[in-house]
């Protein structure tokens, strides 16, 4: 499964503070001599796993889309620097480097979890040059479970700790059993534990497991920049659906309501008994909801032919 993923993807280099780190990413026509016509689809993974989320919708979106994705630094099988200033912009950042540098000016966005909160990022940057062509535009948006909105976010006891003054250390102590535990928690639908041991071997590639207490800073940036990420949902004028797994004790059904208070016209996807990585523990299901959302809305045609 892993070593599968890996031989699918490749590597580039992003510049920071003149440092460079190595992103893995996953280009689902890199090995077309051309590229075909289809639109592009942005696929940002959430915390703290990677970007082999997309594993089980893979297949049957790359029949429509070019797919784009990446392990997000600090993630997966990405560089995981300890001494770095980790943020959601920073995120968005590397994500609108790689679009640059494989020439992607239009694309669709497919996130979840902390992924959501970079797709709020990259809609609220739209928004930011509306008077101004910007660098890559975002032409629709589906989101699936996250934290939206830092008033209905509940993170689990382990989320809440490493965010603590205690976190670098406690964060020593964490193990596979724990882990477990924690998906045991917020899925309805049990994963496979070979698939859990894969992610946390992703986890603890290249001392991931340091980097998590600074990742986790993302829960202080949800209500730092709430009303620019919030703002973003409300302002934009670009087709956005919600499919959500509503059993997730973590942003489940009480998101969801929070989101049809504050969102005009809401386009949600209830995923019942489902938990909180639908797109793994539904991944039928989500891809049944995100196929009709880009028909409905002339992304794609019923043949799969982008229209």
């Amino acid at each position: 499964m892993l070593n599968d993923w890996m031989q699918a993807g490749e590597y580039f280099s992003y510049t920071r503070n003149d440092t460079d780190y190595e992103i893995f990413y996953c280009d689902s026509e890199k090995r077309l001599a051309e590229k075909s016509n289809k639109p592009v689809l942005l696929l940002i993974h959430g915390f703290p796993t990677a970007s082999i989320d997309w594993q089980y919708i893979w297949s049957e979106l790359s029949t429509h889309f070019r797919l784009i994705t990446l392990d997000m630094i600090g993630f997966g099988l990405s560089d995981k620097p300890l001494d770095y200033a980790y943020s959601i912009a920073d995120q968005a950042d590397i994500f609108q480097h790689l679009l640059k540098q494989l020439k992607i000016t239009n694309y669709h966005l497919l996130a979840h979890d902390y992924g959501d909160t970079v797709a709020q990022e990259l809609l609220a940057r739209q928004l930011d040059s509306i008077d101004k062509p910007p660098l890559n535009k975002v032409l629709s948006s589906i989101l699936l479970n996250g934290g939206l909105f830092p008033e209905t976010h509940r993170p689990v006891l382990m989320q809440k700790l490493l965010i603590s003054r205690l976190g670098p250390w406690l964060i020593k102590l964490y193990s596979f059993k724990k882990f477990k535990k924690v998906f045991a928690t917020i899925c309805a639908q049990p994963i496979a534990e070979g698939e859990l041991k894969v992610y946390w071997n992703l986890l603890e590639l290249n001392n991931g497991l340091a980097v998590m207490p600074k990742l986790i800073r993302y829960m202080q940036e949800r209500r730092i920049n709430r009303s620019r990420w919030v703002g973003a949902l409300q302002q934009v004028t670009i087709p956005l659906r919600i499919i959500d797994g509503i059993a997730d004790p973590i942003s489940g059904g009480h998101m969801l309501e929070r989101y049809r208070q504050l969102v005009p016209n809401p386009d949600v996807v209830e995923l019942i008994d489902v938990g909180h990585y639908p797109q793994v523990e539904a991944p039928q299901q989500v891809t049944a909801a995100a196929l009709e959302f880009w028909q409905r809305h002339q992304i794609i045609n019923a043949t799969g032919v982008p229209s």
